[in-house]
């Protein structure tokens, strides 16, 4: 029986293949878009039964049908700032209906990406249709396919769970260029120009105190895991730390542990080592400028370990992007 792993190649994609690598599962099929192809780095150290083009995965679905335990769905383009909504709703939306599909017909269970964004400007992050107003298309892509799981969810076949993912970062997120996250560019800004730069305030915060759900992809992989081994839970999850931290928290993280120090972030900020820049034009509008994770709902479904913070997850980040 197959594992199969779509955006395999990706950052959450490729770190979920290596976790089941690490458990002893190489029957892996794993489905990405090689379109971007520097992003097959995460894959070449791994070991997997077969590789599939996105394309050809959902043209060969049927020949699938008994051969698979369960799959993982984690392709997606994940670009907020994306304009060609159409080129998002096929990509995000009408490729993840297939799927579902296929899955409640062959009943394997579907492990499924969502995300934060459904939520928008927030101020309340619960896996409830009152607090789902998303911002922008990519969203809306997200919002609508977690909508039709719902739907499904009473006369469900198999497990089908869905994670709204909160602010990743870690390692093998490189290739996601502008779309990495804020842990990555705080690292190479830094390494490159001895300063991490930061948002002026905003959205009625201060400059760089703008707050995130930053959650370690580990602690992301882990959830999934979890869900894999626990075929009886089903439903949408939020997938964060539940802890808000700032931004300037986050970049303090990185300088501290990248320069061995414990400065705190007016030091820093005395020393020129954060800097705050004009908020984009492009972002006025669509910016999260706070989120937190309600885990009340995961909890409940019996996961209980503990997340990262971010000053232990980005510790042990700026240990491994020193190594590579």
């Amino acid at each position: 029986m197959y594992y199969v792993v779509t955006g395999a190649a990706g950052f959450i994609g490729s770190k979920i293949v290596e976790a089941l690598n690490d458990a002893g599962v190489t029957d892996i099929v794993a489905v990405d878009n090689l379109k971007q192809s520097d992003k097959v780095r995460n894959l070449a150290r791994l070991e997997i039964a077969d590789y599939l083009d996105q394309e050809d995965f959902v043209e060969r679905l049927d020949s699938f049908d008994g051969a698979v335990a369960a799959v993982l769905h984690q392709g997606a383009c994940s670009d907020t700032m994306e304009s060609d909504g159409r080129y998002m709703m096929e990509n995000n939306y009408r490729y993840s209906k297939q799927l579902l599909d296929w899955c409640q017909d062959d009943e394997v269970p579907l492990l499924y990406a969502s995300s934060a964004s459904v939520y928008g400007s927030g101020p309340h992050f619960r896996e409830e249709r009152a607090c789902e107003r998303p911002l922008n298309v990519y969203g809306y892509s997200k919002f609508l396919f977690d909508q039709l799981v719902r739907r499904t969810l009473p006369g469900k076949t198999a497990q089908i769970a869905g994670f709204r993912y909160f602010n990743v970062y870690g390692p093998n997120e490189g290739h996601k260029g502008r779309m990495a996250s804020v842990a990555w560019h705080a690292y190479h800004q830094l390494r490159t120009t001895g300063k991490v730069r930061l948002f002026v305030g905003s959205g009625g915060y201060g400059d760089g105190e703008q707050r995130r759900d930053f959650v370690h992809v580990d602690d992301v992989v882990d959830v999934n895991l979890w869900f894999l081994e626990h075929r009886e839970v089903s439903g949408i999850f939020n997938c964060g730390t539940g802890r808000a931290q700032t931004f300037n928290q986050l970049a303090a993280a990185t300088i501290n542990a990248l320069q061995g120090t414990q400065m705190p972030v007016p030091e820093l900020v005395a020393k020129g080592l954060i800097e705050y820049v004009p908020f984009p034009d492009a972002l006025k509008g669509k910016y999260q400028s706070f989120t937190e994770a309600d885990l009340s709902r995961l909890r409940a479904a019996g996961y209980a370990r503990d997340f990262k913070s971010v000053e232990q997850g980005v510790a042990a980040y700026v240990r491994e992007l020193q190594s590579t």
